[in-house]
């Protein structure tokens, strides 16, 4: 891939086919950001897994960096109280109509596990958006408070893509970089919980972290640090 000279001279500052502690490598990120506005930087962790296998979960930032989310909870009765006040930005069953007609005003959705019988049917709607609630990723739940108070926190969602790699934002290049360094290891802690029980040695296999428009750094990743 042909790059752009000013990419080219922020690439030039670093041996880029080394590998560095979390720490350095954030600060080589922020060092190399050429553009002029707050990038997001970025983690990819490549993982060993098996044909057909996946990672998929959630986890906490220690260290926020995006807005607050405005978070839909399909419920009903006594639980559209619960949610609102919970800070929800809306509750109710009656929104299944609503997002069926094509409303999409919120960021991310939950649900009780009694409404996914009709939630369900949105799947064209909020499948391809990315919005179907899951209980693998606790957004289907009767706790609709606990669910909504940690989305309000800035609960992510991690996920191996089909080439075994985690793609996910840790921050903006406008951060400490001690910040971004937290959320990175906080991020690499998650991910290693989840290594199959078949998994022995080298459950991660690379990591590498970047801006968004800028060169990618090797991190020095030791399993079981």
């Amino acid at each position: 891939m042909k790059h752009g000279k000013k990419y080219n001279a922020a690439a030039a500052k670093y041996d880029l086919t080394k590998k560095y502690d979390v720490a350095s490598a954030c600060k080589m990120v922020q060092d190399m950001k050429y553009t002029k506005f707050d990038e997001t930087i970025e983690a990819h962790v490549a993982l060993r897994l098996e044909k057909n296998a996946t990672v998929r979960d959630t986890l906490v930032f220690p260290n926020q960096f995006r807005g607050e989310k405005k978070v839909l909870v399909f419920c009903k009765g006594d639980k559209v109280k619960e949610a609102l006040d919970a800070g929800a930005a809306f509750a109710g069953e009656e929104y299944i109509d609503k997002v069926k007609d094509g409303w999409l005003d919120f960021d991310v959705c939950v649900a009780t596990p009694d409404m996914m019988k009709d939630v369900g049917r949105l799947g064209m709607v909020l499948g391809r958006k990315g919005l179907m609630p899951n209980p693998k990723t606790g957004t289907v739940t009767p706790d609709v408070a606990n669910a909504v108070a940690e989305l309000k926190k800035g609960r992510t969602e991690f996920r191996a893509d089909k080439a075994g790699i985690v793609h996910i934002a840790v921050g903006k290049s406008s951060m400490d970089a001690s910040k971004i360094e937290a959320n990175i290891n906080t991020l690499l802690a998650e991910v290693a919980k989840r290594k199959p029980v078949t998994t022995t040695t080298g459950f991660i296999q690379s990591v590498s972290v970047c801006s968004s428009m800028g060169p990618g750094v090797w991190i020095d990743y030791k399993e079981g640090e």
